[in-house]
């Protein structure tokens, strides 16, 4: 696995980005401890964003939880379980919504994001996943499962899918996926379902209609074309990792990663082409704009938005090294930077 050095949503597991290494021995502790309300929420790093009708929840280090009924202008921060990194978070419509992150910690929120409970925590994804090798009578499962209770709960949690009110799917490293059909109630581990056997982290996970795409490191890309009922693999000319995916159409897929790559299918995977991008740096996030132009942000803090077969850099100057992106409908990007919020237009190319 090639070594990265920036910060982005791989913070979450910057160990595992050093080499094939648990993370964050004190993440056990870190699960049970509250966050610590911070004096400018502002300026906290973000690691992921998403809209809840009309609000704005952000998510980041040590529980960090923050919501924005401004566009990004302002912020206030909500008091959350846990000081485990957060990494992810989605919204199925303005008042429900879950946050994933380090320790295989899950959040709800049933009130737009004001109260947080916890739904699951490492301890349990490795219970769980032990329960379904034992019953599939797997022996190489149960194994790696016995590995996962022994090593306590250190794998971080990194992307999220809400398929609808009740059926969620989180996904992070060393392959672990677990599933949720009542909301977060109760969990199954899809594990057996990827064809992933040597376990890679899964960093990125998409959905459009029935069609789920994860994608991860050394080239992992699986697809479901039945709500994630089955997987196949999907092969592609690159076997670095991919940080980012986006399914802008029927068929068509675009993944990016590693050194700028960014690879595009528009027949579901069969064949690609390489999108090219003005620099060598990391794309750790992508996005489509409100006038459906395809965004990328990379690591050197730059956002580009798609031109023909070219991404082209949107802000003049860089950015803090950036570690996500959220389109608002009024053409806006949030950028989430180690700064906090950065705030560009895709029509005038400038960063507030």
């Amino acid at each position: 696995m090639s070594h990265i050095n920036y910060i982005s949503k791989l913070l979450a597991i910057a160990l595992l980005l050093a080499g094939r290494v648990a993370v964050g021995a004190s993440s056990g502790d870190a699960i049970d401890r509250a966050s610590v309300m911070v004096r400018s929420p502002d300026r906290a790093v973000m690691l992921g964003a998403t809209p809840a009708g009309g609000r704005i929840i952000a998510v980041g280090e040590r529980g960090f939880i923050a919501l924005s009924d401004d566009d990004g202008r302002s912020w206030v921060q909500a008091a959350t379980p846990t000081s485990v990194t957060l990494t992810a978070v989605r919204f199925v419509d303005a008042t429900h919504g879950w946050a994933v992150g380090h320790g295989g910690t899950v959040l709800a929120s049933v009130d737009g994001g004001k109260s947080w409970r916890r739904q699951l925590d490492g301890r349990r994804i490795a219970q769980i996943a032990l329960d379904a090798a034992r019953m599939s009578g797997d022996v190489s499962a149960v194994r790696d499962a016995e590995r996962l209770v022994s090593d306590g709960p250190d794998k971080p949690l990194l992307d999220l899918l809400v398929i609808d009110q009740m059926r969620l799917l989180a996904v992070g490293a060393y392959g672990i996926a677990v599933g949720s059909e009542d909301g977060g109630r109760t969990w199954t581990s899809w594990m057996a379902r990827l064809p992933n056997p040597k376990g890679l982290h899964i960093y990125a996970s998409q959905m459009r209609g029935s069609t789920l795409l994860l994608a991860g490191e050394q080239g992992l890309v699986m697809q479901s074309e039945d709500a994630g009922h089955t997987f196949r693999r999907i092969d592609t000319p690159y076997s670095g990792s991919f940080f980012s995916a986006e399914l802008p159409a029927d068929q068509s897929i675009v993944l990016a990663g590693l050194r700028g790559t960014a690879l595009r299918s528009t027949d579901g995977g069969t064949s690609w082409s390489s999108l090219s991008t003005p620099m060598p740096a990391s794309i750790i996030g992508t996005a489509l704009s409100a006038d459906r132009r395809l965004l990328a942000a990379n690591q050197a803090g730059f956002v580009m938005a798609l031109q023909g077969d070219q991404f082209q850099p949107i802000n003049a100057t860089p950015l803090p090294p950036v570690n996500g992106m959220l389109v608002r409908p009024s053409g806006a990007v949030l950028v989430l930077t180690i700064q906090g919020v950065k705030i560009i237009s895709t029509a005038s190319s400038t960063a507030k």
